[in-house]
Parts: C-alpha cells; sequence; structure tokens
C-alpha cells in the first residue's frame, strides 16, 4: 500500500510549499514514535498529567435493565480534560517541541479537542489559536470560557455555516502562512498524510489497554467495539489493537441527525462519494453537483461532510460495519446512561451508548460489548436543558 493511502483514501492534496513541510513533519514523526526517549516522556505525561490507564468500567445495572450481552465503558471521560481528544494533543504537542515550534493550531468543533490542545499548550508554554465555528461557540460556551482561561486565543469562523468544517478550513489556511514556526494539530483521523497516521498512532493508547483491561475481566476478547465516528478519532484509536482479530467485530456509529435527507445529517460512510476534500481524499457528503454538503448533528463533534481514509477503507474491506444513530436516540441514550449508571456521556459518545444498548438486546448473556465513551457530557448540559425548555 502506498504510503499515506488505505487503499485509495488518503494521500496529500496540498500545495508544494505546504507538502514539503509535511513530508518533513513526517520524518519527524516516523524517527520520533520509535526513540526511547520520546517514547518514555509521552507515556510519563500520559500516566501522571493525563491520567492513564483509563478504567474499563461494567455497566452492572444497564447491563441487568436491558438483558442480553455484558455491557463495557472505555472511560476516556475520565480523562484529564474530559474526553479522548488529549491523547493525540499529547503527542502532537511533545512533537512540535522536539522540533523547535513555538505555536500550535487548531480546530474543534465540540470543544473537546480546543480544551486539550490549549491544556497542553499551557504544560508546555506555546501559544495558540484555535479556530470555532460560530454556530459551535454559542453551543459550547463553557469549552469556549475554558480555552480562553488556559491561556488560548479562540478564533470565531463564521464562514460557511460556522461549523467544524469551516473551522478545520480556517484553521489550515492559517497553518499554511504560519508552518514555520507552528504545527497545525489536527483534532481527527482526517486531513492530509501525515495527520491521519500521527493521529491513529497517539490513539491507539485506548485499544490497547481496552485488549489488556478486557482479557483480565472477561478472560477473552470482546465480541463486539462500538465507537461514534465524526473524522473518527476516538473510533480508529480502540479499533486499532483490534483490526487483526477477526473474531472482534468493529462497529462505528455515525451521526443520523434528523434524517436521510442530504443536511439533516452526518452520515459520512452512508451517504457520502469520494472526493478530495481538505487535503486529503475520503467520502464526503456531497449534493448531486458535487458541491460539499452540510452536515448536521446534535452532536458537534460529530457534525463534520468528511470522515478519516481509514473508516472509508475499513468499511470498503468489510472489516468494520458504520451504522447511523438519530438525535433522538442519542438523546435517549443520554439520559438513560446518566440516570441508570451516574455517568454523564458527551452528545457525541450518546450515539455510540445508543447502538451499543441497541446491540447487546439482540445479543446473548454471555456475549461482551465494549462501548468507547469518548467523552463526558458537561459540555451540552447547558445546550440540553436549553432545548428541553424549548420543547416544553
Amino acid at each position: 500500500m502506498k504510503k499515506g493511502y488505505f487503499g485509495k483514501y488518503g494521500g496529500s492534496f496540498v500545495s508544494a510549499e505546504i507538502e514539503e513541510e509535511l513530508k518533513r513533519l513526517d520524518e519527524a514523526f516516523c524517527r520520533l514514535k520509535k526513540d526511547k526517549v520520546f517514547l518514555n516522556e509521552l507515556k510519563t505525561i500520559m500516566r501522571d498529567f493525563q491520567g492513564r490507564p483509563t478504567p474499563l468500567y461494567f455497566c452492572k445495572n444497564l447491563t441487568k435493565k436491558i438483558g442480553g450481552a455484558k455491557i463495557y465503558l472505555k472511560r476516556e471521560d475520565l480523562n484529564h480534560t474530559g474526553a479522548h481528544k488529549i491523547n493525540h494533543c499529547v503527542g502532537e504537542c511533545l512533537l512540535a517541541k522536539h522540533l523547535g515550534k513555538t505555536k500550535i493550531i487548531a480546530e474543534t468543533g465540540a470543544g473537546q479537542h480546543g480544551v486539550a490542545i490549549a491544556t497542553v499548550c499551557a504544560l508546555f508554554g506555546l501559544d495558540c489559536d484555535v479556530y470555532m465555528g460560530t454556530v459551535d461557540i454559542e453551543k459550547q460556551k463553557i469549552n469556549v470560557e475554558k480555552m480562553k482561561l488556559l491561556g488560548a486565543r479562540v478564533v470565531p469562523v463564521s464562514a460557511g455555516d460556522g461549523t467544524l468544517k469551516d473551522a478545520v478550513d480556517a484553521a489550515f489556511e492559517a497553518y499554511a502562512k504560519e508552518y514555520k514556526t507552528a504545527i497545525y494539530c489536527i483534532g481527527s483521523v482526517v486531513g492530509p498524510h501525515p495527520f491521519p497516521t500521527m493521529v491513529k498512532f497517539f490513539q491507539s493508547v485506548i485499544g490497547k489497554e481496552v485488549k489488556k483491561q478486557v482479557k483480565q475481566k472477561e478472560n477473552k476478547l470482546p465480541d463486539y467495539v462500538v465507537a461514534c465516528v465524526g473524522g473518527g478519532s476516538n473510533s480508529m484509536g480502540i479499533f486499532s489493537a483490534f483490526l487483526k482479530e477477526k473474531s472482534v467485530n468493529l462497529i462505528g456509529v455515525e451521526a443520523l441527525g434528523k434524517g436521510n435527507k442530504l443536511g439533516d445529517n452526518s452520515a459520512t460512510i452512508k451517504h457520502g462519494k469520494l472526493a478530495v476534500y481538505q487535503g486529503y481524499k475520503s467520502l464526503v457528503l456531497q449534493d448531486d453537483s458535487g458541491n460539499i454538503a452540510d452536515a448536521y448533528s446534535i452532536a458537534s463533534g460529530l457534525d463534520y461532510p468528511g470522515v478519516g481514509p481509514e473508516h472509508a477503507y475499513l468499511h470498503d474491506r468489510k472489516r468494520a460495519t458504520y451504522v447511523a444513530v438519530s438525535d433522538t436516540e442519542a438523546l435517549n441514550a443520554f439520559y438513560t446512561l446518566t440516570k441508570c449508571e451516574g455517568i454523564i456521556p458527551a452528545l457525541e459518545s450518546s450515539h455510540a451508548v445508543a447502538y451499543g444498548i441497541k446491540l447487546a438486546k439482540t445479543l446473548s448473556s454471555d456475549k461482551v460489548v465494549v462501548v468507547n465513551l469518548s467523552g463526558r457530557g458537561d459540555k451540552d448540559i447547558d445546550f440540553i436543558l436549553n432545548n428541553q425548555k424549548t420543547k416544553d
């Protein structure tokens, strides 16, 4: 397989100047990911600052309530900053320090990536610009204030529909002007090579831990691993350890939003078509004329019209199955997990919880379903309460 590609997906479609910088970044990453000093420093920060390993939690109450398979949660919500995003933020900021860069440029949708990158930049003494769509800024006010408190500059993006895809565009434009002193810390397994490979590498800690933990608890591998998919970082992180384990079924859960109509969802693998988008080739939501379509989800972190190229490849190879969950189903799962287990999930993670519940009901009690709880729902409380008031 050609470097930077997953089958026909991936690659790097950028200007010649940026391409040279990305080659230097790739060379540094390939060298450092084998360097014991770098890896030990990464491990120490993840353990002492971030709080790894995160637990694998058996949902006793939920399993009893719904019947069927045992449901476990990989508690990425217990990471410092409240989500899996800090995994690659620590890695990429450490890479930036080794390269002598002084600034991080990033984008965020739900704000979890923004808070994570602002946190790590504060730790490392790096300047930090976070680009965020105006719609998401309004939905995620708490995370916006956290980023500012941590010393980051939050740059509002009003272009397009003011959501994640527009924030990515703006961040990459800024990176093209500042690449000599800055690194673009992309928030998912998307973008031009080497970003999908880098983010997967730093997120792979999730899958490695789960593989060890579930064997200790159940003396076997899980039967199903379930994770939400927007760009696909948390899902690729947990899937990575099981790609060669054919007995483990991998389920990616996209956002069906309001339904199957174009513009009402973010179900890219379900409805997308092949295109070059934001410097990489993958499945992308498009209209009949080939224009990038608006994506929608109640979860800001899933509100993105593209998907990581390796996810598209896994779909083609039938190694992973991709399903879609509606806003209503995700909200129901949010309330169910909160009331049943005392765990408040992010709306993004609620999509995976919703499908995990649906799946477990169809399986026998000797089966094990692991759901990646990619983030906690503190950031979504105001939005959910306001949404309730509107409905009332």
